[in-house]
């Protein structure tokens, strides 16, 4: 017999992210400014179906720091996040020496992170998601 699909397996079919074949990521265009946050902080959305009201979905991006760019505040969200730095160098804001690339973070919901600064440029490649 096949399984009985649930409600929420329903709403999960009906939000599923896009399906995207093997594509080419131009880094050269498509940045848009970081809203809520300081000039020199891009991102570059790659797939997004998040939404944070209803606690589903995932969001993939590309976020760039122009070189001496810097986040303000310490931030903390309700959703897994996972954060690889590409490129360039990333650290905390209060801390001496920042970190080179490669680095890879993985944050449960609710962990406070940043501010964050990166004196010679980056780009992160952010994976951000409720479970399913």
């Amino acid at each position: 017999m096949g399984k009985v699909l649930t409600k929420m397996d329903e709403r999960r079919m009906r939000k599923s992210r896009q399906h995207i074949e093997v594509s080419r990521v131009e880094l050269s265009e498509g940045w848009t400014d970081l809203s809520g946050f300081p000039l020199g902080l891009q991102v570059k959305t790659l797939s997004d179906d998040l939404d944070e009201t209803r606690k589903e979905g995932a969001r993939t991006r590309l976020v760039r720091f122009a070189p001496g760019a810097a986040t303000q505040t310490r931030l903390m969200h309700d959703y897994w996040e996972e954060v690889y730095l590409l490129s360039g160098d990333l650290g905390l804001s209060d801390s001496i020496e920042p970190t080179d690339a490669p680095t890879y973070s993985c944050r449960p919901p609710g962990t406070q992170h940043g501010p964050f600064t990166s004196r010679g440029g980056c780009i992160l490649l952010e994976m951000q998601y409720y479970p399913a």
